[in-house]
C-alpha cells in the first residue's frame, strides 16, 4: 500500500526536492507525493512538482473571505488525494485547528533551529544574535502552537568562527536534506510512536 504525501509550501522547495529525490531513489519505501500545494502562485517548489508529474495547487488565500475558508479549500484538496502525509517544507503560514485536529501527528514540520530555542522565524539570526556555539535543525510534528509540536530528529551544526546568517543556513539546509527524508521513511514505516512529548522510534 502506498502512503500519500502532501506538501505545502511557499517558496523554492528544496526540501521538497529532498523528499521527492528519497522517494524516487527508494530510500523512503511505499510513499508517493501526489499533491504540492502553495499560498504563492510564483513559488517555485510549484515547477519542481511539475518536473515530477506531481500535481501543483496553487491556493490563493486572497480568494477568500477569513482563514477558516482559506483551510477548508486546503482541506478540500487533502482529502481528493487522499492525503496521509501532510508536510511544511518552508510553508509561511500557522496552520489552524481544523487541519491539525484532522491530520494530528501526521503533519511535519523542518525548523532551522534546535528547537525549542529560537522558534519563529529568522531562525538562523536568532542563533547568530544569541552567540550560541551549536546550531541545527528539528523535524517536528505540528500542533496548534508555533514551532512547540513533539520533536521527531535533530540534528547538530557547529557555529563556526566568521559565520553570518548566509553561511550558517547553507550548512543547516544540508542537514536538512537529510533529517526530513529520514522523519518520513520513520512515518512510512510506521516506526514512530508520539506519547505526550515525547516521540519514540520502534
Amino acid at each position: 500500500m502506498t502512503l500519500n504525501i502532501a506538501v505545502l509550501v511557499s517558496g523554492r522547495g528544496s526540501n521538497l526536492q529532498s523528499i521527492i529525490d528519497n522517494i524516487e531513489n527508494g530510500y523512503i519505501p511505499n510513499a508517493a507525493v501526489k499533491v504540492v500545494i502553495s499560498d504563492k502562485g510564483d513559488a517555485y517548489a510549484l515547477e519542481r512538482a511539475e518536473v515530477h508529474d506531481i500535481v501543483p495547487v496553487f491556493v490563493d488565500p486572497s480568494s477568500f473571505g477569513d482563514k477558516k475558508d482559506y483551510e477548508n479549500k486546503i482541506l478540500e484538496v487533502l482529502g481528493k488525494y487522499d492525503t496521509n502525509l501532510v508536510l511544511l517544507a518552508g510553508y509561511m503560514r500557522i496552520l489552524g485547528s481544523r487541519i491539525i485536529g484532522k491530520y494530528r501527528n501526521s503533519i511535519m514540520n523542518i525548523h532551522p533551529a534546535l528547537l525549542p530555542s529560537f522558534m519563529g522565524l529568522h531562525a538562523q539570526k536568532q542563533t547568530l544574535d544569541y552567540g550560541v556555539k551549536v546550531a541545527g535543525c528539528t523535524v517536528h510534528f505540528v500542533d496548534e502552537g508555533m514551532d512547540t509540536g513533539p520533536i521527531v530528529l535533530q540534528r547538530c551544526v557547529p557555529v563556526l568562527e566568521g559565520d553570518d546568517e548566509e553561511s550558517l543556513s547553507e550548512r543547516i539546509l544540508e542537514q536538512e536534506h537529510i533529517i526530513y527524508p529520514e522523519a518520513v521513511k520513520l512515518f512510512v514505516e510506521n516506526r514512530l510512536v508520539v506519547d505526550g512529548r515525547k516521540v519514540s522510534i520502534t
